[in-house]
């Protein structure tokens, strides 16, 4: 069983904390939810795990297995086992997506022959036509194509922890349950863990969640399970401290990755 242990992360964005000493711990097969407020720091959590280019850490640990991930470039983070499916996914020019994944098994020592055959497998997983993937990655593609495109990433790299940062944004209904679906079913297939970033408990009605975080402030304020997320359905978060503005979103941009 692998571990994603977080202890005591801060961070900030210029002269800006935006992180607080976040805690957090995931195994293997556990679905984590962190719903919160915008503004609270959950984007900036997912960019502070993966390795993300503009934020200062200032405090704290992750750890994959006892291996410390701060410190280490965005690949071998993703070589480690940590995947960030990205709240914009960005678009990549004359690319396409069996090429990305091809170099991926390449750089990771897999075997990239079936890589082909699994990107198609995937695909009709999710519901992406079979033509997007000659096409240059998310280039013209839709919210939701976008996010389908992520979710066949996922299926075919098989990390052992998934960060999705509001994979449900920019999905229709039936979208919305296919990449659900996916995901949890990623979680008995090979044991991933994941820690899904969302506004919404309708993406928590596929993807059934172990443990629900209010997270606001810039850290975890509250832990339950899946009832959690239908109180703040009805509630809102108007019983906790509202959080501070955090910085403006970073640019993505696929080359500082």
């Amino acid at each position: 069983m692998s571990e994603l242990v977080i202890e005591g992360l801060r961070a900030s964005v210029g002269d800006r904390e935006i992180l607080r000493g976040v805690d957090l711990v995931v195994r293997s097969g556990e679905v984590h939810a962190i719903m919160g407020p915008n503004g609270s720091g959950k984007s900036t959590l997912s960019g502070v795990i993966m390795g993300r280019p503009g934020y200062t850490v200032t405090g704290g640990s992750v750890r994959l297995d006892g291996t410390e991930l701060l410190g280490l470039d965005v690949w071998e983070r993703a070589q480690a086992g940590v995947f960030l499916a990205m709240q914009y996914p960005v678009e990549v020019p004359g690319v396409a997506l069996g090429e990305v994944l091809t170099a991926a098994a390449n750089a990771g020592g897999r075997d990239s022959g079936s890589v082909a055959e699994l990107v198609a497998s995937e695909a009709d997983r999710v519901g992406l036509d079979r033509s997007f993937l000659l096409r240059s990655l998310n280039v013209d593609f839709s919210g939701g194509e976008k996010k389908r495109n992520e979710t066949v990433q996922l299926g075919v790299l098989r990390p052992r922890f998934a960060i999705l940062d509001e994979i449900d944004s920019g999905l229709d209904v039936d979208a919305l349950g296919q990449v659900a679906r996916r995901v949890e079913d990623a979680t008995t297939e090979w044991s991933l863990g994941v820690i899904a970033v969302t506004h919404y408990n309708r993406l928590l009605e596929q993807l059934h969640a172990d443990v629900v975080h209010i997270f606001a402030g810039g850290k975890i304020l509250q832990s339950g399970g899946p009832e959690l997320a239908t109180q703040l359905e009805i509630s809102g978060y108007g019983e906790w401290a509202p959080a501070e503005p955090s910085a403006a979103p970073l640019e993505p941009d696929p080359f500082d990755l």
